[in-house]
């Protein structure tokens, strides 16, 4: 294909070239357009287009002093997604820092990272056993499900479940509260209704996957809504008891409502059930959040000094307060701005599923603003917010050599990609998600260091339940994760354990903790 190309330029014809062959140029007023090498060179030979070697030579150099310059500019670009170890240590300690503000009473309203105590303080030990209904709610969709907890035929402890997917309307995600909780209550009756369970009060684990004040395992207070929600009314009540009101209003069923949860804490003690030693849940997808078992010594804002209790950090909040003004770029700005949530959730928004691919589109709009992209043309699709979805990121890092999957992905999005663009697109990928997964890893590193050193242990072994759709579904970050928490954590011997149905098992677990405490107690 060079050849023909380096003849076409010799002679000062302009052509154009599409994926995967497709070659158009016109010579004296006659078009002329080829879709293999040989027809190409065929026509060369008709248009009588001869190699001129000078000129050949040339033209060579010129265009390989051109590439290599064009190549140093999208590198100069995508370099500045590029964190050093030192960059990943610095993250670490300044996250550490505000970790600890979140814990102490004295600084804990300034703090960015509020470090939540949840209640959760007992973990499952295999003696709950009984029927469950579990929520969950932490994005666009909505998850009801039937947890049967008990033992099976072989006497082995068992945990099953039956769930079903509702997805949330938009009106309902940004009308009042009312409207929301009201449209919950309706899905929890339409699962009861086709499991025949109407008659049942069951006890019920709700999952609620945004920042909570807890006064109790049944009671919380909205500080915030994240990801996309704006349902008015909610923010400063308890959220259990908009949802307990939403209930009584339908009349059609009882419910229990014993333990509200953050997914960190659900996939938390969902893997806890494999294995013990899972003292952290960590979420990565539309947000990123993660919880850990702290020292109650050190978490000032519960009573007592016994043991350990499990704090959600919410720590997408992180730099919220300035302390990642030195790491954002100007993508990271725009995205910021043009979010729901202006000056909110920053850290969260460098690593989660929900703002990747619009990073992504930015980038690729500034390289085609710098002429180094689509022959310095973007599509009007590519112009409009959020049309670059994170899913794409995923398809694209894991295409084949062809690069098919790629360029169909950009066609869709009205473009007309050469394959050296769509080798580029790939770059700019892999320069956002791996910076993500380092981001992340910082923030991982951070949480289980602490707890080593709180813990007084010169190695500590832990592990840790993960969840969330970038974790799960994207090609290569779960493998650069591990490899760089491992680098920045060198005295812990991590395990990483994926969540199956991890937040709604583990609200369901925890009814189950908080259901046979309150048994015991002698509050049923």
């Amino acid at each position: 294909f060079k050849e023909v190309t380096v003849r076409l330029n010799q002679h000062g014809i302009r052509y154009k070239w599409l994926f995967p062959f497709e070659l158009s140029f016109s010579h004296n007023d006659v078009p002329c357009k080829v879709f293999n090498p040989e027809e190409a060179v065929k026509a060369l030979k008709d248009f009588n287009l001869r190699d001129n070697e000078l000129l050949r030579m040339e033209t060579v150099q010129a265009d390989e002093r051109d590439l290599k310059k064009w190549e140093m500019a999208v590198d100069q670009i995508l370099s500045e997604f590029q964190l050093k170890e030192e960059d990943l240590h610095k993250v670490m300690r300044r996250l550490q820092k505000e970790m600890e503000r979140g814990l102490r009473l004295e600084t804990h309203d300034e703090a960015s990272v509020k470090m939540l105590p949840t209640y959760v303080r007992s973990t499952p030990d295999g003696s709950e056993v009984g029927d469950f209904l579990a929520l969950d709610l932490g994005g666009t969709n909505f998850r009801v499900m039937l947890v049967k907890v008990g033992e099976d035929m072989e006497g082995q402890w068992k945990v099953e479940t039956k769930h079903q997917m509702y997805s949330i309307p938009e009106d309902a995600m940004t009308g009042t509260a009312e409207m929301l909780f009201d449209y919950i209550a309706e899905c929890i009756s339409d699962y009861l209704d086709k499991h025949n369970m109407k008659h049942k009060k069951l006890p019920l684990g709700f999952t609620f996957s945004f920042p909570v004040r807890h006064e109790d395992i049944d009671k919380g207070i909205l500080l915030n809504w994240t990801k996309g929600f704006k349902a008015s009314g909610a923010e400063g009540n308890n959220v259990v008891g908009l949802l307990r009101d939403a209930i009584k209003r339908r009349g059609d069923f009882e419910m229990d409502v014993v333990a509200m949860v953050n997914d960190t804490v659900a996939t938390m003690i969902s893997c806890y059930y494999e294995d013990h030693r899972c003292e952290v849940g960590l979420i990565v997808g539309t947000g990123c959040n993660a919880c850990y078992m702290e020292e109650m010594c050190n978490v000032e804002l519960v009573e007592g000094d016994e043991g350990r209790m499990c704090v959600n950090t919410e720590w997408g909040a992180f730099g919220d307060t300035g302390e990642l003004d030195d790491i954002l770029l100007e993508y990271d700005r725009v995205v910021d701005e043009t979010s729901l949530n202006p000056g909110q959730q920053l850290y969260e928004k460098i690593i989660s599923g929900k703002y990747m691919g619009e990073l992504v589109r930015l980038v690729l709009l500034k390289l085609v603003n710098e002429n180094l992209l689509f022959n310095g043309e973007a599509s009007e699709k590519l112009k409009t917010r959020g049309s670059f979805e994170t899913r794409f990121v995923s398809q694209i890092e894991s295409d084949s050599a062809d690069r098919k999957q790629t360029y169909n992905i950009l066609k869709m999005l009205g473009l007309q990609p050469s394959p050296t663009d769509c080798d580029i697109v790939c770059m700019a990928c892999e320069s956002v998600s791996t910076r993500a997964a380092q981001m992340c890893s910082s923030g991982l590193a951070g949480v289980i260091n602490r707890m080593r050193e709180s813990r007084n242990l010169e190695v500590m072994q832990i592990t840790v339940g993960v969840d969330g759709s970038v974790y799960k579904l994207h090609p290569s970050f779960k493998d650069k994760f591990h490899a760089m928490v491992r680098m920045l954590t060198p005295d812990c011997d991590i395990t990483f354990i994926q969540s199956e149905e991890g937040s709604g098992r583990g609200a369901a677990l925890i009814s189950a903790v908080a259901y046979k405490m309150a048994y015991l107690i002698g509050h049923h």
